[in-house]
């Protein structure tokens, strides 16, 4: 289905790419022959995710910090002056804690939706001003979560996830007259870096909220953001695809957090 050469000539922006998930999705596209940037804001991620990514292709990465317009300018124009254009955004970058709604405290909930709503709006505007509107060409990968029945637990990340939701139906509309495809991958409970920031006593029999028993890979989420950003999607646009196994549909949520976080 993917061709090595697929991506041969395209340049990708993947946000949040020095570790998990986004260090995956920028695996993925280099073994298919484009150029990637990664940002993070933490450079020791970055560091060690170029060291081993630039045995595959050509990556290159910037430390920003999506909530921080003046970053993200500079990161836009760091890319127009190496290369010249972009071709595909990958908003991966992003953050939250487990918390019961009435524990999370005004700073923390502010925090959430900078990074995970406010900070994609941003990235998202600028590279599409800087590139896609220009280019008349464009394409755009938003990275949210399961939040098909709520998401109970993580309240803050729930309301961003859902902002982003509705910001890639908005846009794929919006800026279809640019010729810019907007589509979002929604993971359900993947195995990654990322879950080392929740409690183990949350984590601990995780998998038998799944209907499968099992988390995700890295990978699975990957492929079907190559997909989206792909040829082979070139009639796809406001979508969000739900890569879960079925585990929105399925299961009690709240229980399995509950009583960890009450």
């Amino acid at each position: 289905m993917f061709q090595p050469d697929l991506f041969k000539g395209k340049i990708v922006l993947v946000t949040g790419g020095g570790s998990g998930i986004g260090y995956t999705i920028a695996q993925k596209y280099l073994e298919l022959g484009a150029t990637v940037f990664i940002a993070s804001r933490n450079a020791e991620k970055l560091e060690k995710a170029v060291n081993e990514l630039k045995k595959i292709g050509d990556v290159r990465s910037t430390i920003a910090d999506i909530r921080e317009t003046e970053q993200i300018e500079n990161l836009a124009n760091k890319i127009k002056e190496e290369v010249g254009r972009l071709d595909i955004l990958v908003n991966n970058a992003g953050g939250q804690f487990p918390s019961a709604a009435e524990n999370i405290s005004y700073n923390g909930f502010r925090a959430v939706i900078n990074n995970n709503l406010i900070g994609t709006f941003y990235v998202t505007q600028i590279m599409a001003k800087t590139f896609f509107i220009p280019q008349k060409d464009g394409n755009i990968v938003n990275i949210i979560a399961n939040i098909y029945r709520g998401f109970p637990g993580m309240v803050h990340t729930g309301a961003a996830r859902a902002g982003v939701d509705n910001l890639t139906k908005t846009l794929a509309i919006e800026w279809v007259r640019f010729n810019i495809r907007v589509n979002a991958v929604a993971p359900g409970i993947i195995s990654s870096s990322g879950m080392d920031t929740y409690p183990k006593e949350i984590i601990k029999g995780i998998e038998s909220s799944i209907p499968n028993h099992r988390m995700g890979t890295t990978e699975e989420v990957a492929y079907p953001v190559v997909f989206l950003s792909s040829p082979m999607a070139s009639y796809i646009s406001g979508e969000t695809l739900y890569v879960d196994a079925g585990n929105r549909l399925w299961g009690d949520q709240w229980k399995m957090w509950s009583e960890s976080l009450t």
